[in-house]
């Protein structure tokens, strides 16, 4: 109920909640705080220091190219120049893209 693909790592109360629904036993939020807290998952991917700070917004780009961003589609076919990829630069003020064989 933790580590399932549909459970997501929700820390304690939520497999509880999930198992409570199907199955009881003695001291079970007990045994359910005890696996989640030994979960290598959790532990290396959450943070421990609270309180969380919030998002921080990103910045808002004021002329065209001044702010891109650039990726890559990787796996195609070759063409006849032997090229298998394409690099993409969108333009995040405009919108605008570029595909660069």
């Amino acid at each position: 109920m933790h580590g399932a693909a549909l459970a997501g790592h929700f820390g304690i109360e939520k497999p509880c909640s999930m198992l409570t629904e199907h199955y009881y036993w003695l001291k079970m939020s007990r045994d359910v705080e005890h696996f989640v807290r030994r979960c290598s998952t959790c532990q290396t991917t959450k943070s421990h220091i609270l309180p969380h700070d919030l998002y921080s917004l990103l910045a808002v780009p004021i002329a065209p190219w001044e702010d891109v961003s650039l990726d890559y589609i990787t796996g195609l076919p070759r063409t006849q120049r032997s090229k298998d990829s394409i690099m993409v630069v969108v333009d995040m003020f405009l919108k605008m893209a570029h595909f660069i064989p």
